[in-house]
């Protein structure tokens, strides 16, 4: 059942400053998994800049609610204090909020005319290869995958960027997916 809807959106932050951590609590519900080729580039981003963004903790529950990557990269490295939100949600709340917040984010796209801009201006003033970011973004007025067009008569072209280790692997996951929709070859 929808809640009735108030006049403001509440402020469910109570709280900031900065904590040990290793005194933060992994959320168990975390879904999110980060492999090696997201783990290097935020370390080498916190590197050069430092904090940016705080790690939110639910203090209803003393669970980390975003910000699981950095809090592992700050053992990691022996950071003695990482800055920290504190929320107060209830459980479900922390669920919803666990279950949402990167997805929404996910669902940008991206003007790559500016992205490029912001990258080639980059070039001169940072020595960090950023060449991933470029690859990992999905370009402003990309279809959703429930407006595109997947009638029989329908041609299409697709476009995959992966790293170079997975290429194979997802090459082969769409010669199957193709195989097993189409009576066409794929090589």
């Amino acid at each position: 059942m929808a809640k009735k809807k108030e006049d403001s959106w509440r402020n469910r932050i109570v709280g900031e400053g900065d904590e040990d951590p290793e005194q933060l609590l992994a959320n168990p519900d975390n879904w999110r998994v980060h492999p090696k080729a997201q783990q290097e580039p935020l370390g080498e981003i916190l590197g050069e800049v430092g904090w940016v963004t705080r790690i939110i903790v639910n203090k209803t529950t003393g669970h980390v609610v975003d910000g699981h990557l950095r809090v592992q990269l700050a053992l990691r490295r022996g950071e003695k204090s990482v800055p920290v939100t504190y929320v107060e949600l209830t459980e479900d709340e922390e669920m919803l909020i666990l279950a949402t917040l990167d997805p929404i984010s996910a669902m940008a796209t991206t003007d790559t005319a500016k992205l490029d801009s912001i990258l080639q201006g980059l070039k001169k003033t940072s020595e960090l290869d950023l060449s991933w970011v470029r690859q990992k973004q999905i370009p402003f007025g990309t279809p959703k995958l429930q407006e595109l067009d997947f009638t029989e008569s329908a041609k299409r072209t697709l476009t995959v960027s992966c790293p170079e280790e997975s290429f194979e692997t997802v090459k082969r996951a769409i010669v199957l997916a193709v195989a097993e929709f189409a009576d066409t070859a794929v090589y």
